[in-house]
């Protein structure tokens, strides 16, 4: 039983069966992944972050987005020489069952991902509706146990559960649809992001950035820790190799321009939220911080549109990450570490089909079942480790095939990639211990299925036995 066997990555590089519809261009991918960034984190985890780092938030999503950073030059290095999808996955040169703890990861980020952020759409459309006079009953819009606005115990997340079926079905008709509608999504909610900032700007109060680190490092560490959900979805990009023009040269553009675009944002969106609002007065508008604060300084009007750019971000956001799933798994199943029906291609889609509504039937199950904070706790810890994994595989395959052609190099090898390794574990020992614990818990049942199921089905081991 040999579990550290490989593919040639020569010939992973050289020969390519896909049956995907290739159709994205960089201006697609750059889409896809601010589509994936800018959501949840910006218009939900500024204000729990605030309460951590004070006005220092900025300097936690420029700690969290170095880190992202660092991945992100090594990702761009891979997509560039092996165009095949499944993202982190494809690219472990250390052995199968790196490659399927990755993939194991992986799931965990993006599957969980869109739990996550289908609970917090719900919470913003809730409130969307209730603008105008509509209220969903209140046992149909929370998990179970979890009280309600109207302080009744919920019984299920509608909400959440429909739009995740919706994004399910958007994605199984076919990429050429779901980049279309990406795409008009991204642009309206950068608009309304940039809106936001025209508007606060002059409602900023210099004393309310005073002091800029009232905890100190150790509360921007800890921000960062939490805030780096914000950046989870830009490796979501890398997925889709195998559906691009090109993607030797636009594959690198898309991660790395979609990744510095959002983080000048974020930066700017933290920096004025925490110059209008006091930062501690962030613990009432925990839910909502960036309407809050244009209602805050009497811009309600601005605050409806700002609402509306919510749920368009955290929208887009899912449809990437639940896309992201699917093309991981797809690249797993023709390995032989997963069932052969996640790689089956429908003729009239061009897509995963069966695999699209199996995970976002389970993801829309979730979001309407478990609490947005039990499902959160999970995601920043399996996409550090990813990130780990794919820096060590950029060192490994430099020594072990550098003669393989790279139209992108990541720059500084092996210290870019150590200081990822270095960045993604600091963050980790800044996550909650019980987090630790649970990633474990998760980790051993991924052990389990490749020990009882993947390893005896590999395609790579019938190859070489």
């Amino acid at each position: 039983m040999n579990i550290l066997q490989k593919k040639d990555i020569y010939s992973v590089v050289k020969i390519s069966d896909t049956k995907l519809q290739k159709s994205l261009t960089t201006f697609d991918l750059t889409m896809l992944g601010i589509g994936a960034i800018i959501g949840t984190g910006i218009f939900v985890l500024t204000g729990t972050g605030a309460l951590k780092a004070g006005p220092g938030l900025m300097f936690a999503f420029i700690l969290a987005a170095l880190a992202c950073l660092f991945a992100a030059l090594c990702y761009a290095e891979f997509a560039s020489m092996v165009p095949i999808a499944g993202s982190a996955y494809t690219y472990t040169t250390i052995g199968e069952i790196f490659a399927f703890i990755i993939g194991w990861d992986l799931a965990l980020e993006y599957m969980l991902g869109v739990s996550t952020v289908s609970v917090g759409w719900s919470g913003y459309f809730q409130s969307f509706l209730a603008g105008f006079g509509i209220h969903i009953p209140a046992k149909l819009t929370a998990a179970p146990g979890l009280m309600t606005t109207g302080h009744v115990e919920g019984v299920f997340n509608l909400p959440a559960f429909l739009i995740v079926m919706l994004i399910t079905f958007l994605i199984a008709m076919g990429i050429k649809e779901t980049k279309r509608v990406n795409n008009i999504m991204v642009i309206v909610k950068i608009a309304v992001v940039v809106l936001f900032i025209c508007v606060a700007i002059f409602y900023v109060k210099p004393d309310n950035l005073a002091p800029v680190l009232p905890y100190g490092f150790s509360g921007v560490f800890t921000a960062a820790a939490t805030v780096f959900f914000a950046f989870i979805g830009f490796d979501a990009v890398s997925s889709s190799t195998e559906e691009t023009i090109n993607p030797a040269k636009t594959m690198p553009k898309g991660i790395i321009i979609s990744l510095a675009i959002c983080t000048v944002l974020y930066v700017i969106v933290s920096l004025i939220m925490t110059g209008v609002v006091p930062f501690k007065m962030f613990s009432h508008y925990e839910d909502h911080p960036v309407s809050a604060v244009l209602k805050y300084s009497g811009q309600n009007w601005i605050s409806g549109i700002i609402d509306i750019g919510a749920i368009l971000g955290m929208t887009t956001v899912m449809l990437v990450m639940l896309y992201g799933q699917t093309r991981v798994t797809y690249a797993m199943s023709k390995d032989g570490l997963m069932p052969g029906i996640f790689s089956k291609v429908s003729s009239k889609t061009d897509t995963p089909f069966i695999s699209t509504w199996i995970f976002g039937l389970i993801s829309a199950l979730l979001g309407g079942f478990v609490s947005i904070e039990t499902l959160s706790e999970m995601v920043n810890i399996g996409t550090l480790s990813a990130f780990i994994l794919v820096a060590i595989a950029i060192i490994v395959l430099r020594k072990k095939s550098p003669d393989l052609e790279r139209k992108f190099k990541c720059p500084a090898v092996p210290i870019i990639p150590i200081a990822a390794v270095i960045f993604c574990l600091f963050l980790i020992l800044n996550l909650n211990p019980v987090t630790w614990v649970r990633f474990g818990i998760w980790l051993f049942i991924g052990l389990v299925v490749y020990f009882t199921y993947s390893q005896k089905r590999s395609t790579i081991k019938n190859k070489t036995s």
